[in-house]
């Protein structure tokens, strides 16, 4: 995923726009993982794991975004997919040997509190979200983003349903993007995910953008 914008409250309000290649194979919200009972996401057909995991009865959501930074050695990697359903699913921090893992930003909500967690190949820092609405792009909590800049006053004070209906584009600063990479596939906005985590419910709208698109 590539961005997600949070407004804290109540409801404690999350959405995940997540830019793929056109090509990686996915499928939508479902409870895909038995290791993980109760858990809803889109699942990456490709690495198994998720973007965006909701756990209803625990009122919990985790989103994971990639990150930068000094990537996993290729022969002990493995996909960052099952951060956000290992979070969602317990409410735990990041463990064990990160190293494994190229670099992430992972978000933990909860309706009392909403942390990140960012690992940039060699360390792990912590934080929580500040009031109000944020915006997390690959290079984490970054008002430099071109993306941030345009849009989080737009997120403060618009309809975010309205935002997400923009024209999909190259410009570095677009929400919703499409274009050609060097060897002709496309990388695009894929879907957005919606969710609202309340004291007394969990809430998620999944929107499918590939749906009336080619490729």
């Amino acid at each position: 995923m590539c961005t997600l914008i949070v407004r804290t409250g109540r409801p404690l309000t999350l959405m995940g726009v997540r830019d793929e290649s056109a090509d990686r194979p996915w499928e939508g919200p479902g409870e895909h993982w038995p290791e993980y009972p109760g858990v809803i996401g889109g699942r990456d057909l490709k690495g198994g794991g998720t973007w965006l995991a909701v756990n209803p009865p625990a009122r919990r959501a985790a989103a994971l975004l990639n990150g930068r930074g000094k990537e996993a050695e290729e022969t002990t990697r493995i996909s960052r997919g099952d951060l956000a359903l290992r979070a969602a699913y317990t409410g735990e921090t990041p463990g064990g040997d990160l190293t494994r893992y190229d670099p992430f930003h992972l978000v933990l909500a909860e309706p009392a509190r909403i942390r990140l967690f960012s690992w940039d190949g060699e360390r792990l820092s912590a934080s929580d979200l500040p009031e109000g609405t944020s915006m997390i792009v690959n290079t984490g909590l970054d008002p430099e983003s071109e993306r941030v800049a345009a849009y989080l006053p737009r997120f403060e004070t618009e309809p975010w349903g309205e935002l997400i209906k923009a024209e999909p584009s190259a410009d570095p600063a677009a929400l919703i993007v499409r274009h050609e990479l060097p060897d002709g596939r496309i990388f695009a906005s894929l879907s957005v995910m919606e969710v609202t985590l309340a004291p007394d419910g969990v809430t998620y709208d999944f929107a499918d953008l590939t749906a009336d698109r080619d490729g």
